[in-house]
């Protein structure tokens, strides 16, 4: 009876967890999409596109929502991207990651894709800006339908919101986080109840399910047509965060959630939005609000107020993942990161980010005191990240898995053709506004591309006065300095030559310590190294070593904590015997070839406010000496 009672236990248990990760994947994936009807009908009728409120106006319009969820999110993401992980880990720096080392044998190619991941990156940050803005403001809208004269505080109560939404992120949201799933999964029963009591008035409505509708209002509006997809694509905002979420869940669960609960509702609530316009076109102006009875209403704003900050809290956590990754890869400066949860690896706080972020979403806020005005704005950065995704896919379902091309390129051209007529469609947003979230993109993409150039330049610059490691070890034997007892690490990104400040201590103190460790540590295109393969080591003699360590791109640069794995019987790193040597580089902007000139200047400055090696890798205070380095670039 005790066994059968432990096995009905974990049986329960089997079933709880599955169950569990598919809420918490709503409360954390689905926050974004799920906001979106708050505006999308909103946007579409009563903007300035110019859509007549009609029979065939409302079903054109929900007949190309309903097959742009069905193709861009259910067949593109779910069905390949999800699929796209490297080890596990989703999102646009590592499937730019990954697409590199598909198209490793291609340099020209690889170097194309490279740029195309470093603009993708750029715009997600552009849209981690506007997200936040447009899906509160959306919310506290409603007040205005509930209490007259609210329409003035309605800027001021979003700003409270956002402001204190981004104050509270440096205490993480490994508590809050609980609540997150069980709020969003009552935000899309909601969704899907109000959807139901508007189609059961008008259940012609579901006709809209036909394709056929949605080509019709092409053919009937042929200038229209692309340009309203502007503001379809409104439904899909928040579709890449299914693939950059996937390393905290997984893509079964996130593939479960969206098939069983997201979807559904979204459809019901689209539909039951179509019926109440059939039946009323004058709620064009708020077809969301007004879909819901009037003793509902101030309970819906407090709930769609909720959802809307979750919403938000997953982009903002979405930047911070991205940022880190960026980091590991090279492409942005040093920055200090924070762990907010001792369980949970990928729960971070970085403030440079998270202020900078803040700025940029009051700026939107102020600027444009609506949703309506701000969703001229959304779109280019969101279908920008999705038509790259869509090629990064591409590359790597091609040259990595080597799929039939008879039975891929069709696929990816339709993939292509899609997200490059919602790409052309929100073109035109740029004069509109858009052009907030394409300048904050290429301000991002010259600082990443700048600081990947820099470095490159940096260790060339340093490389052409090297010394070759077996030279210098030779003139050792030759003349031995002083050795003092202990461990000297030293930290270079060169494997083969004497670090400067190796040189610049020996010089200066003309001493040597007993065991030389030259260190480099390497960034592969994975996320994660396995302890198996992290060390390796290399004897020269004379008590020098040369040792790499490799970490992915999410793993915790530990330094201190990797070399115990070290287990040479001739090296000794226990923390009071070894000592750190860093060394920092002052670049000075000269006339040598390499950079332009602004770009050395803004290399020298990223530089020098970068996070410096000893915090970054966890060196102990105590026990790092840096040595400085004047380098003209």
């Amino acid at each position: 009876m005790g066994q059968a009672s432990s096995q009905a236990a974990g049986a329960e248990h089997s079933a709880a967890k599955p169950l569990s990760m598919l809420v918490a994947a709503v409360g954390v994936v689905y926050g974004d999409i799920g906001t979106s009807p708050l505006y999308t009908l909103k946007e579409v009728f009563a903007g300035h596109y110019g859509v007549p409120v009609n029979h065939d106006g409302v079903f054109g319009i929900l007949a190309l929502i309903f097959w742009s969820l069905i193709w861009v999110v259910t067949i593109k993401y779910v069905l390949f991207v999800l699929r796209a992980d490297n080890q596990g880990e989703g999102g646009i720096m590592a499937l730019t990651a990954l697409a590199r080392r598909a198209s490793s044998r291609y340099p020209k190619l690889q170097a194309v894709l490279v740029i195309l991941g470093l603009i993708g990156a750029a715009l997600f940050y552009g849209d981690s800006m506007i997200t936040p803005a447009i899906s509160v403001l959306s919310a506290v809208e409603g007040l205005e339908l509930a209490f007259d004269g609210l329409e003035r505080w309605v800027v001021p109560m979003a700003l409270v919101v956002l402001v204190a939404l981004f104050l509270i992120q440096k205490h993480g949201t490994d508590r809050i986080g609980k609540l997150f799933g069980p709020v969003m999964v009552a935000w899309f029963l909601v969704l899907g109840g109000l959807g139901i009591s508007g189609i059961v008035r008008h259940p012609e409505v579901l006709n809209a399910l036909n394709p056929i509708w949605g080509v019709r209002f092409f053919i009937v509006h042929p200038g229209m047509g692309v340009a309203i997809l502007g503001a379809v694509v409104l439904a899909l905002t928040g579709a890449e965060a299914l693939y950059a979420d996937m390393g905290h869940f997984g893509r079964k669960p996130i593939a479960r959630a969206w098939l069983v609960l997201v979807l559904p509702a979204l459809v019901l609530n689209y539909f039951g939005q179509g019926a109440l316009l059939l039946e009323n076109p004058e709620a064009a102006r708020n077809p969301f609000y007004l879909l819901a009875p009037n003793w509902a209403l101030v309970p819906l704003v407090m709930l769609a107020t909720l959802a809307t900050v979750i919403a938000s809290q997953a982009v903002i956590s979405g930047a911070f993942s991205l940022t880190r990754q960026a980091i590991q890869l090279g492409y942005i400066p040093r920055m200090h990161i924070q762990h907010t949860s001792s369980a949970e690896q990928g729960q971070i706080y970085i403030g440079a980010v998270n202020w900078a972020l803040m700025v940029g979403v009051i700026l939107l806020v102020i600027g444009f005191e609506s949703s309506g005005a701000l969703a001229s704005a959304y779109g280019v950065a969101v279908t920008g990240t999705m038509l790259i995704t869509s090629i990064l896919v591409a590359a790597v379902i091609l040259l990595l898995w080597k799929w039939p091309p008879l039975l891929a390129v069709p696929i990816l051209l339709g993939f292509l053709l899609v997200d490059g007529m919602f790409f052309a469609a929100n073109v035109p947003k740029i004069i509109q506004g858009g052009a907030f979230p394409v300048l904050a993109g290429i301000v991002l993409f010259i600082l990443m591309t700048t600081w990947k150039r820099g470095k490159e330049l940096l260790v060339d610059r340093l490389d052409e006065g090297a010394l070759p490691l077996p030279i210098f070890i030779s003139s050792i034997r030759v003349q031995p300095p002083h050795r003092v007892q202990g461990t000297a690490v030293f930290l270079t990104a060169r494997s083969d030559a004497v670090p400067h400040a190796l040189l610049h201590n020996l010089l200066h103190n003309q001493v040597l310590h007993e065991q030389v460790v030259l260190l480099t540590v390497v960034y592969e295109d994975i996320p994660r190294v396995p302890p198996s393969r992290r060390f390796e080591v290399e004897a020269h003699g004379e008590g020098f070593f040369r040792v790499i360590l490799h970490f992915g791109f999410t793993d915790e640069p530990d330094v201190p904590q990797a070399l115990k794995l070290c287990h040479l019987d001739e090296l000794d790193f226990s923390p009071m015997r070894t000592t750190y040597f860093l060394s920092r580089e002052t670049v000075i902007a000269s006339k040598l070839e390499g950079m332009a000139r602004w770009r050395e200047a803004l290399f020298a400055f990223m530089l020098k406010n970068a996070n410096g090696n000893l915090r970054f890798f966890n060196l102990p205070l105590n026990r790092v000496i840096e040595l400085g380095t004047q380098v003209e670039m």
